[in-house]
This record gives structure tokens, C-alpha cells and sequence, in this order.
């Protein structure tokens, strides 16, 4: 009994081995998928690179060198050289850009909220066929609204206006569909009938409770409408003629549509559009803790 016992012990693997081809096997497998993943991850950033490259570059160097490859430093030159022309306009289109987007993204995700919230909450004769509607919403380009918005617009004698960009920009079916995925998430009808028994009115109910409950979801919400206005150029084109009163996409395309009559407005354009794109980094990052609780919120619910 001793020897066999002292013979099963010698030839026992190591604790350490049994894990070890798993292991093993499991890290292996994630080669290619890291593999993949980088290329796609290069794929991506590859165009900011460039943007970035371009940037530091004067007039003359942006047509000579290789567009991937650095040249000299000039990007200090051309940022004075794009907050003076035309008596600092990209400022002005910068700045319109953040109250379209800022400003528009609030209004719209409150609405949705509301919009959403009310779906999720109260039955009344109708709502699949108003909740399909909107999902219907969704899946129109904004390409075919965008003359009918016009025409509207020109009847009331609103075109070249800040409302004419504004209004229609905070109304969002996606945000609505999220935000009813949400309310249904995360309020329990429980937690809505104790606060009416205790005498609370539905909109106390709305402002106190279901949006303190929504807030991580409706900073989702609030960033998806952000980039969609911020990135929005065919509506701006439309609309406006007034160039105080472009977002900075529209100004940009039209330097960019005039670098045949005046060269320097190439690199401005890149220079700007780099300048461009802070905004919504810092935006994400900001709010980047609640932009991923929101994508969490309607996964489960319990």
C-alpha cells in the first residue's frame, strides 16, 4: 500500500501542468485576433495620421513631400495663419458649430427622454403604432428630408436662420427608440407607483426620479445626437447662405472649394479640420465613464 501510494505520487504532474496546454492553447488562439485587430486599429487611425502629418506642413511642403512622411514644423504658422483669415471666421464657425451641436444634442436628448420615458411608462391606445413611427423615422436618410425641411422652412421665411439648422437637428427617432429601451431598463414600474401614492405628479416623478435613473443611458443619447449635428453638412448647405452663420464643416468645404483660386486655403482647411476634431475627442473622453454605463444600461434587465 506504501509503494503504491510513494508510485502514484512520483509519476502525479505538477499542479502547474495541468494548466499549462490550455493556457497555452488559449493564448495562441488570441494571436490572430490581436493580429486582426491592429491592422483594423491601423486601418482606421491611418487618416488622422495623415491629418496630423499634413497639418504640420507649409503650403509648399504639402505638395513636394510624401503625404505620410513629417517635413518641417509649421503647424504654430498655420494655426495663426487659420484663426486671422477672412478676420478669424473659423472661430465664428467653430463656435457655431458648438451651439448647433452643444446646444442641439441637450434640447433633442431631453426630448427624447421625455418622449421615451412616456412610451416606456403609460399605456394608452396607440403606442406600438406611435413607437412604429418613429422607428420608421429611423430608417429615412436625412438626404430625403432635407428638401421637404426646406420647403417648409421657406414658407414660414425661416431659411438662413439659426433656427433653420437648430430645430431640426434636435429631433432624434434613434434617441427616442434608446431612451425607451432604457426607461424600460432601468425604472421599475414599482419605485413610479410608490412615488404617486406618496403624492408625487407625474412630472415630479419625470424630473426627480426617471431621469436621475436614465442619466448614465441619456449620455449616450446625448453623444450619439452630438456627432450627428456636429458632422452635419447637407442641412447647413441648404439652409444657409450667410457664412456667419456656417458650422465649421460647411466653411471648410467652401475653402476647400476655392483652393484653385487661392492655394494657402488647402492648408488651412487641413489645419482646421484637425481643430475640428477636438471637440468630440474631448467630448468622449469627458464623458467616457457614463458613455459606457449607458451602452451597459439596457444589456440586462433584471
Amino acid at each position: 500500500m506504501t509503494l503504491l501510494t510513494r508510485t502514484e505520487g512520483a509519476h502525479a504532474p505538477a499542479p502547474g501542468d495541468l494548466t499549462s496546454g490550455p493556457k497555452r492553447g488559449r493564448s495562441l488562439a488570441a494571436v490572430p485576433a490581436f493580429v486582426f485587430m491592429a491592422l483594423v486599429a491601423g486601418y482606421m487611425l491611418l487618416p488622422v495620421y495623415w491629418l496630423v502629418v499634413s497639418s504640420t506642413k507649409s503650403q509648399g511642403d504639402l505638395v513636394t513631400t510624401p503625404g505620410l512622411l513629417p517635413a518641417d514644423w509649421h503647424l504654430g504658422a498655420n494655426l495663426s495663419a487659420l484663426f486671422t483669415q477672412q478676420d478669424g471666421v473659423y472661430l465664428r464657425w467653430l463656435g457655431n458649430s458648438l451651439l448647433y451641436a452643444g446646444l442641439g444634442a441637450a434640447v433633442g436628448t431631453l426630448l427624447a427622454a421625455m418622449a421615451g420615458y412616456a412610451l416606456a411608462v403609460y399605456q394608452f391606445k396607440g403606442r406600438e403604432a406611435v413607437f412604429s413611427v418613429i422607428l420608421g423615422g429611423v430608417l429615412v436618410p436625412a438626404t430625403a428630408l432635407a428638401l421637404p425641411l426646406f420647403l417648409l422652412f421657406a414658407e414660414v421665411d425661416a431659411t438662413n436662420t439659426f433656427w433653420s439648422v437648430f430645430l431640426p437637428s434636435i429631433v432624434s427617432p434613434f434617441g427616442v427608440y434608446l431612451s425607451r429601451i432604457f426607461a424600460v431598463a432601468s425604472i421599475p414600474e414599482e419605485v413610479i407607483e410608490a412615488a404617486r401614492i406618496d403624492g408625487a405628479g407625474e412630472w415630479t416623478i419625470f424630473r426627480s426620479i426617471a431621469l436621475r435613473m436614465m442619466s448614465p443611458a441619456l449620455v449616450t443619447v446625448f453623444l450619439f445626437q452630438f456627432v450627428v449635428i456636429w458632422n452635419n453638412f447637407l442641412l447647413p448647405l441648404i439652409m444657409l447662405q450667410d457664412d456667419r452663420l456656417y458650422p465649421v464643416t460647411l466653411g471648410l468645404f467652401t475653402w476647400q472649394s476655392q483652393t484653385s483660386r487661392d492655394p494657402q486655403l488647402q492648408t488651412l482647411t487641413l489645419v482646421g479640420a484637425l481643430i475640428s476634431v477636438v471637440p468630440i475627442v474631448l467630448t468622449f473622453l469627458l464623458l467616457q465613464r457614463y458613455w459606457r454605463a449607458g451602452l451597459a444600461a439596457g444589456a440586462v434587465k433584471s
